[in-house]
């Protein structure tokens, strides 16, 4: 089986995606040492089938995205848990964006990434990451900012290996990622990328209670023997 037979283009939504990207991940099926992070709220959908499929553990890793101001959709940068920041060098350069400004975004960003802890997390603790294999999941990729603090967060916590996990993407921003992580999973990366959304039947706005619900389930399975 290829990557490219897994899934169809254009992907039905993002339970079809998680579903494909499981394929592809048979090496990690029930293997204790492993845990799914989705980047929340779009990559928990996907997330949640690649955990459920390969029987392991599902959890969060907290981004958000910079946007340049008055253009949200294209990235300046991103922020992570524990204070992570990562910045697109060339689009601050190209449209002359000072620290203050990009200051300001985070600190906005920084709130709204705090309330989705409380909201998704409760009083739940983050999970333990050292020596474990990480598997990093959301439902696209553009430029890649988000997942690059991901990644960034993640290695804070010394794991064992990590791997990102994503349906679509431009061939650049997985090239840039493989630089940096263990394995790099994304059955299509086509040439002309536009946007993650463009590849989608169903591409509707991930909900707060989407998110809480299939966490829930998630987790009332592992407590299950």
């Amino acid at each position: 089986m290829t990557r490219h037979d897994v899934l169809e283009i254009p992907i039905r939504d993002r339970s079809r995606a998680g579903q494909a990207l499981a394929q592809l991940l048979t090496a990690y099926r029930q293997r204790p040492d492993v845990i799914v992070l989705a980047l929340p709220r779009g990559g928990v959908p996907v997330a949640y089938e690649i955990a459920s499929a390969l029987q392991v553990r599902l959890d969060l890793m907290l981004v958000r995205k910079l946007g340049v101001p008055g253009h949200a959709e294209l990235a300046m940068g991103a922020i992570a848990s524990g204070g992570v920041r990562v910045l697109n060098r060339d689009v601050l350069a190209s449209l002359h964006i000072d620290g203050a400004t990009v200051d300001a975004v985070a600190a906005r960003e920084s709130l709204e990434l705090q309330r989705r802890d409380h909201a998704y997390r409760g009083e739940r603790p983050p999970p333990v990451l050292d020596g474990q294999q990480v598997i990093l999941v959301d439902d696209g990729l553009a430029t890649g900012a988000t997942m690059q603090a991901a990644i960034e967060a993640v290695r804070q916590h010394s794991p064992a290996r990590i791997v990102v996990a994503v349906p679509v993407a431009p061939a650049d921003s997985v090239a840039l990622l493989r630089r940096q992580v263990d394995e790099v999973i994304c059955p299509f990366m086509p040439e002309m990328f536009i946007a993650i959304g463009r590849w989608y039947v169903d591409f509707s706005q991930t909900s707060d209670q989407q998110v809480q619900a299939l966490l829930h389930q998630a987790w009332q399975r592992e407590q299950q023997p």
